[in-house]
């Protein structure tokens, strides 16, 4: 699989830690995510972001 092809990363370059929801204020994802973010496949990717939107979703309200 070419660069192209992959998911790209959420990463805003705003790396903080929230310590109460336990997840990066900048992208949204957890640190599991972030660590495992390289090794996944793309559908993993996706199903990531699906997760990050409904966390975004969840700070809206």
């Amino acid at each position: 699989m070419q660069a192209e092809d992959q998911v790209a990363s959420p990463c805003i370059g705003m790396c903080t830690l929230d310590q109460e929801r336990k997840y990066c204020e900048g992208c949204l994802r957890t640190i599991d995510e972030i660590r495992a973010w390289r090794t996944m496949q793309n559908h993993e990717r996706r199903e990531v972001l699906e997760k990050i939107a409904g966390r975004e979703a969840a700070l809206i309200q």
